[in-house]
């Protein structure tokens, strides 16, 4: 015979409760018919586990019930791997009677009349014990190496789907894939939201970390349009990464989908002037031009923080946002004044009062514009500067204020074109001759001109206006 007993389960669960000496209780079966036998108890770490009585005697094929209890009393659980064990010795006793110091001496000698009958694992489990195993450094914190992958199974099986519920938004909340993995397979719901509307997903999204987003959805998270803000999320943090899983994983996501305030995830990226998601909102059909519920587009807020990448980029890709009028009353250049954001004033109307005032020949307003802080070498949607503008008119007098005041002679607009070589197409030969005397190029060829002759000043001066005059002049005939 190997052993005299017999206990009721292979693994002892105790269930963990912070600042409480919890307990677990088993069965031992005598398997003697006609003996009684005696009982030792103890454990492997008997600082930590222990019994009362640790000395027991068991009739002839009778059962008795023993209660393990957590010695201490703390706020983490004392977990290790491997698991702590009870050790179970017994040894036959004919009288079938004896005092517990009688049985301490029994069990204090060895030899065969002992017998090693069993060892069963202890497993703390419960939910404050899932909790412990999914905070960040939980093992540095409790001081002890011990292996989450072993003990995390053992915990979750005595969590309710409630408590489970509640734990998978804690691991998404930190960020811990592995563990959201385990909480969906124990049964956690994925897709239960607490009273907020927060979800496992959403707490997910706020962590950034891209496996749990992933985990959950291929676990089956549906989005709700209606209530899910993740764009809103990985627009204020920057998050171009976590915006392509999600757009990915939900074909149906609503890239315009707003929040309390009437607000967009573009009209969040343009608050914090985060240019790659906006460049990548954009890209995947986000409305750069959407008004909030004030009537701010996008581009007034980029404005109203100073953010001037952002606001390059917002009025390269917005249709009316320059012009936009908030329930304020203001457009995006007049909060740019408000907040004296004066790097912003040119490309919001500065350069297009510029542009215009250079094509009138309106020296007084060419001066203002310059003095109130507009770019000289501004350059409009189809690359011309204010210089490129007043040659091509022929605007002589407003040629002299720009150059006067620092535009560059030999600039090239998106077709290759400097100014003096508009002033030659539109027949202009007293802007020309006055751009070669301030030192313009008389000879480059432009991009258009390469491997062509180019015009010279002799041709101009031997030309009357109107054969000067091209189809490019047509094309470009400006107010």
């Amino acid at each position: 015979m190997d052993r005299l007993v017999k206990p009721d389960l292979e693994e002892l669960q105790l269930c963990f409760i912070k600042g409480q000496k919890s307990s677990a209780t088993f069965k031992l079966t005598n398997l003697m018919h006609t003996m009684s036998v005696a009982i030792c108890l103890s454990t492997t770490k008997p600082s930590v586990f222990s019994f009362s009585h640790p000395f027991s005697i068991i009739p002839p094929l009778s059962t008795a019930s023993f209660t393990l209890l957590l010695t201490i009393s703390c706020d983490q659980p004392p977990l290790s791997t491997p698991l702590d064990t009870v050790i179970v010795k017994s040894s036959m006793l004919p009288t079938g009677k004896a005092s517990q110091d009688d049985l301490r001496r029994l069990f204090s000698r060895t030899g065969p009349h002992i017998f090693k009958d069993a060892k069963i694992p202890i497993s703390l489990v419960g939910p404050q014990v899932v909790e412990f195993l999914l905070s960040p450094n939980s093992s540095v914190s409790s001081n002890t190496s011990f292996d989450v992958t072993l003990l995390l199974p053992k915990a979750l099986s005595f969590c309710s789907g409630c408590q489970l519920d509640s734990l998978l938004k804690y691991a998404a909340k930190n960020g811990n894939s592995y563990c959201i993995s385990a909480l969906i397979e124990a049964g956690a719901d994925v897709n239960r939201r607490d009273s907020d509307g927060i979800s496992a997903m959403s707490l997910a999204v706020k962590s950034g970390n891209l496996d749990s987003i992933q985990v959950l959805i291929e676990s089956g998270y549906t989005i709700e349009n209606s209530v899910d803000r993740f764009l809103h999320d990985a627009a204020s943090t920057d998050r171009v990464d976590l915006m392509e899983i999600l757009c990915l994983g939900y074909a149906d996501i609503d890239l315009n989908s707003i929040d309390s305030q009437g607000r967009s995830a573009i009209h969040i990226a343009a608050i914090h002037g985060h240019v790659e998601v906006l460049q990548f909102l954009v890209s995947v059909g986000s409305d750069p031009d959407m008004l909030d519920s004030q009537g701010w587009t996008p581009l007034h807020f980029a404005v109203n923080q100073g953010h001037v990448e952002a606001v390059d980029f917002l009025l390269n890709h917005s249709n009316f946002a320059k012009y936009a009028v908030t329930k304020q009353g203001k457009t995006a250049y007049e909060l740019a004044i408000d907040k004296g954001h004066s790097e912003l004033y040119d490309i919001l109307q500065l350069g297009d009062t510029l542009q215009k005032a250079a094509g009138k020949g309106d020296v007084i307003n060419i001066k203002k514009c310059i003095a109130e802080g507009a770019n000289v070498n501004g350059r409009d949607q189809n690359g011309w500067t204010a210089l490129h503008r007043a040659a091509f008119k022929g605007r002589i007098e407003g040629v002299k204020v720009l150059v006067k005041h620092g535009a560059k002679l030999d600039v090239v607009d998106d077709c290759g074109y400097r100014p003096r070589r508009l002033a030659i197409e539109a027949g202009q030969k007293d802007v020309a001759m006055y751009l070669v005397a301030q030192g313009a190029k008389a000879n480059l060829k432009s991009f258009k001109d390469k491997g062509l002759v180019s015009c010279d000043l002799d041709y101009v001066k031997n030309q009357p206006s109107h054969v000067l005059t091209t189809s490019y002049h047509a094309k470009h005939e400006r107010a």
